[in-house]
């Protein structure tokens, strides 16, 4: 019996999913696209869902796409593109996931399965972890949105030496230059992911998506332009039942509803 290519559970108030190709050291190809889009709508749509762990089996996280996998169809020209865009269906529902999400790496995170650690808010990784944007290996260039992420995470001249090297980046490297929040070991990976997931299950799970979907756009958006939807957000948090509790509990000097997340 064939093993399913994606595991989705809950544990308590996290989705967890995992990426379930151990044999293709959990490589990316459409049927686990389709699978990956059905998951996190499924999460996304889930009220008790108050955050997100995404993780890989068999010790590593994602090698990047399934050279293996048959190219879309239609006209060879135009055969790459349709398989970008269609990684997008997914990759798009889980950059702009409005809960928080936590990659667990362990092992590689290669090519565009670099991309997809990068676009969790948090990234816990083991000692063996190491991303790799390989792409210029295999004569590409980086999908699955790195050339977006990877120059506002580490900079421009830092995103081009990545890059332009496709070198190997280990988990001391990827902590000190802010790839990845945490180095914990291998059998604490998933504990610890969910230890820190589950900082959110009392926080205000709108208002901080709605602050994810605005920073997302921080850096094409001009200051006006933000001002205007910081505006208009911060209105409708100031009116919902959560700020109206938090408020209360403040004057009346009870626990708060949310204390923060301390850092992994």
């Amino acid at each position: 019996m064939a093993e399913d290519a994606l595991l989705y559970q809950k544990a308590g108030k996290t989705a967890l999913i995992t990426l379930n190709r151990p044999r293709h050291k959990n490589a990316l190809d459409a049927a686990l696209g389709r699978e990956l889009l059905a998951a996190l709508q499924a999460a996304r749509d889930d009220a008790e869902v108050r955050s997100l762990v995404l993780t890989g089996a068999g010790g590593d996280f994602c090698s990047g796409a399934d050279l293996k996998d048959d190219q879309a169809p239609g006209e060879k020209a135009f055969a790459g593109r349709n398989v970008v865009l269609g990684f997008h269906r997914w990759f798009s529902e889980l950059m702009d996931f409005e809960k928080p999400v936590i990659a667990a790496v362990d092992g590689f995170a290669a090519g565009a399965g670099m991309s997809v650690a990068l676009a969790a808010d948090f990234v816990i990784a083991t000692p063996r972890a190491r991303l790799v944007a390989s792409f210029a290996r295999i004569g590409l260039i980086p999908d699955l949105s790195l050339l977006y992420l990877l120059p506002r995470l580490v900079g421009l001249a830092r995103a081009k030496e990545i890059v332009f090297s496709a070198r190997q980046i280990d988990a001391d490297e990827a902590l000190a230059m802010g790839l990845v929040q945490a180095v914990v070991p291998a059998e604490r990976l998933r504990e610890t992911a969910l230890e820190y997931a589950a900082r959110f299950d009392q926080a205000p799970t709108q208002a901080l998506g709605l602050a994810k979907s605005i920073l997302n756009r921080a850096f094409e958006t001009d200051r006006h332009a933000l001002t205007q939807l910081e505006a208009a957000v911060q209105s409708m948090c100031g009116a919902s039942d959560y700020h109206a509790e938090a408020v209360r509990r403040f004057r009346s000097r009870e626990a708060p509803l949310f204390t923060g997340a301390a850092r992994a």
